[in-house]
């Protein structure tokens, strides 16, 4: 069986976890959180850089320092994992969905402006399959009506819009490390703050409303509860086994792009002949082969196909279900205009395998049964 998804292993893992325990210091922010947040802070040129115990948390700490009240709004788009929403709903925000476009998936970029009112409070694009929204005009809407802009950046990291990395154009930007992400800690995510001016505040609301990190710098002789926060660090073990693949990221990610290069060739003949689509990677965008996905007639065929490919013992799945249809959607947000791409392309789009050691091989099978299944039908 070829599994949709393996989670990163690069043999390093057990022995550095091994060392976190022997360090004596396995709770948040030990020495293996400091290698990693220095490794992000290096990569995406951003100010700062707090680990999560998921890309959730990242984003609600993000809506915590936007200062997210009950009545106001956010922009996103429907199509998207439930905690791009959800982050912003508990602290009583409605959610305003927007249309998509079909050929990245990302939120149209065009219909954002006219989804402003006087309530809307943040912007928060989601760069699907690590390729970029068109951050230049979102940046500029938001600058003209003074909106901030947190990036779900979740599936983003080593990818970069116009040379700069994903998660570093908005106030702040949030990564996974779900065991599905390019890089793993099982669960876990991380903050990354724009403007210094924050970086205080964001480590009051991750230290459960305290000054415990100044206290640890020897900044203050003693920490005390300065505000209102949470619990958001995770385990130094699970940063231990997070900085194991950050040391291979090149190597990773270059072995995924590989493979969806492959993937890219093999089915390139099928596209051509107009029986799927492939995915889109603008010009000004570098992605970092987080997924590959195709896009079906139709729903009905997608189902079809993926029933196909499981008899051929190939785990292959769909996506989102969009937001702005699910009962909590309809009951905290609103969808803006009209759902021209949403909902259709939603219906229409598939994962296939890919993970850090899928073989050649095995990819080269994956895609042969594409196509067989095309050709009896």
């Amino acid at each position: 069986m070829i599994n949709f998804n393996v989670p990163p292993f690069t043999g390093k893992e057990f022995a550095y976890m091994k060392e976190a325990v022997e360090n004596q210091k396995i709770c948040g922010d030990g020495p293996f959180t400091k290698k990693c947040s220095e490794w992000i802070e290096a990569q995406t040129g951003t100010a700062k850089c707090l680990l999560t115990t998921s890309c959730t948390h990242a984003t609600e700490l993000a809506a915590l320092l936007a200062d997210i009240k009950p009545g106001d709004e956010v922009i996103l788009p429907s199509y998207t994992f439930v905690s791009t929403a959800d982050a912003f709903v508990l602290r009583g925000a409605t959610a305003v969905f927007v249309d998509i476009r079909p050929d990245t998936m990302n939120i149209d970029e065009k219909l954002i402006e006219d989804a402003v009112t006087e309530r809307t409070k943040v912007i928060a694009p989601v760069h699907y399959a690590g390729v970029g929204c068109e951050m230049d005009a979102i940046m500029d809407i938001a600058g003209r009506h003074h909106l901030m802009v947190v990036e779900d950046a979740a599936q983003g990291i080593m990818a970069s819009y116009k040379g700069k990395a994903l998660g570093t154009f908005g106030e702040f930007g949030c990564f996974s490390f779900h065991e599905t992400k390019n890089f793993s800690m099982g669960e876990g995510g991380a903050l990354l703050i724009r403007d210094e001016k924050y970086i205080e505040r964001a480590e009051i609301f991750r230290e459960k409303g305290t000054d415990r990190s100044k206290y640890y710098r020897g900044q203050v002789d003693k920490y005390r509860w300065q505000e209102y926060g949470s619990s958001y660090l995770p385990s130094d073990m699970n940063a231990a086994y997070l900085y194991a693949q950050l040391e291979m990221a090149e190597e990773i990610t270059q072995a995924r792009m590989d493979r969806w290069n492959q993937y890219w060739e093999l089915l390139s003949p099928l596209a051509q002949a107009g029986r799927i689509e492939l995915p889109y990677i603008p010009e000004e965008c570098a992605h970092n082969a987080h997924m590959f996905y195709i896009k079906t007639k139709d729903m009905e065929e997608r189902s079809r196909l993926i029933a196909y490919l499981k008899e051929r013992e190939i785990l292959s799945v769909f996506h989102y279900i969009p937001l702005h249809s699910a009962p909590a959607g309809m009951k905290y947000g609103r969808f803006h205009g009209e759902d021209r791409y949403t909902t259709k392309e939603s219906e229409r789009l598939l994962r296939l395998p890919l993970f850090y050691k899928l073989t050649a091989d095995e990819t080269q099978y994956i895609a042969e049964q594409v196509k067989a299944f095309y050709a009896a039908n």
